[in-house]
């Protein structure tokens, strides 16, 4: 499989996760960063900041800004719409999971 290809693959993976973790409570950059490195995910800021600005503009995330030991930090939150585009990647993931992990054949 090419590089190109698996990395859109886990860019879906990776922002099903910080979706997840966003619809639990509020998250932020470098906290993304740990997570999904404990997942086997290697991110830098330069691509994962743009992930979460992405998320944000498109009205899946909303952020707040908080002073953290005299320094700026940005906090994301999951809108309604968020909430919503995972329950639906949640289910996709589900009946994905089914048929090529489980092999079940697909329901019509």
């Amino acid at each position: 499989m090419s590089g190109d290809l698996l990395k859109h693959f886990f860019g879906g993976f990776v922002r099903l996760h910080i979706l997840h973790h966003a619809v639990i409570e509020p998250i932020h950059g470098v906290e993304m960063i740990e997570e999904l490195g404990r997942h086997g995910y290697k991110l830098s800021p330069g691509t994962l900041y743009p992930i979460l600005h992405d998320l944000a503009e498109s009205g899946y995330l909303t952020s707040e800004d908080e002073v953290v030991d005299g320094k700026r930090r940005k906090n994301y939150r999951a809108t309604k719409k968020g909430e919503k585009l995972l329950r639906e990647g949640k289910e996709k993931l589900r009946e994905l999971f089914r048929e090529v992990v489980e092999g079940e054949p697909e329901q019509q």
